[in-house]
């Protein structure tokens, strides 16, 4: 009689570890369910300063939104520079220190948004190809083939940032991701998209996409965008 009941028992303490172990895989399965399922959180107002949504633009790339892998990009410095580099997504992450700010871009449509960015600086970028004495121009060129340029001080003497978030979530497809230049104190034009190279120059005179169409090559907002 007590055989059958130690077997009884045991089939019981058995039965009950079986049942516990379910349960942690069925509740761990719910927990990683929903996190997939959690969209991100965009915040709303920062420092007390009230901000615009990442969805209050309007759509006026020249080639549409465009969709980069994170695994395939590629970011090159190159052009006049003592070393040309070639970064990939998490190199850009890792490697450099990141900076948020409130920037507001705009649009020579006459629309503004007022957002909080994060990024790095592009002038980290350029410490480590250590740009040639001659090069005085820097253009910034993007996957659809858009492209436009400032002169190179612009960059080393501001905190211009390349922004991979806006607003606390990472920039979506149709906001430039992976990375979009925060062009601070310049007409939105200049906020080039899905950049994925920066290259150094002598031409002072290079005019990018809306440059060669009639917009002014300095951008700047206390300016007439058109030449």
């Amino acid at each position: 009689m007590k055989r059958y009941l130690r077997y009884i028992l045991l089939i019981i303490l058995v039965i009950v570890v079986i049942v516990y172990i379910a349960d942690l895989f069925y509740y761990q399965g719910i927990r990683e369910t929903r996190a997939e399922e959690l969209a991100p959180v965009e915040i709303k107002e920062y420092e007390g300063e009230r901000l615009s949504s990442i969805v209050d633009f309007r759509e006026n790339s020249i080639k549409g939104p465009q969709y980069i892998s994170p695994d395939d990009y590629r970011l090159t410095v190159t052009g006049k520079v003592n070393r040309t580099i070639e970064y990939t997504y998490e190199d850009v992450l890792s490697h450099f220190n990141h900076y948020s700010k409130v920037i507001t871009l705009y649009c020579v449509e006459g629309w503004d948004v007022k957002l909080l960015w994060k990024g790095i600086l592009v002038k980290d970028l350029l410490n480590e190809s250590k740009p040639d004495l001659l090069a005085d121009t820097i253009i910034f060129i993007a996957h659809d083939g858009y492209s436009t340029s400032f002169p190179l001080n612009y960059i080393t003497e501001n905190d211009i940032l390349l922004a991979y978030e806006m607003n606390g979530v990472i920039l979506p497809p149709e906001r430039g991701f992976p990375f979009q230049l925060v062009a601070e104190d310049k007409w939105g034009y200049k906020w080039i998209k899905w950049v994925t190279r920066i290259e150094l120059s002598n031409e002072s005179d290079y005019r990018g996409y809306w440059e060669r169409r009639g917009y002014s090559n300095s951008g700047n907002l206390n300016e007439n965008f058109f030449d």
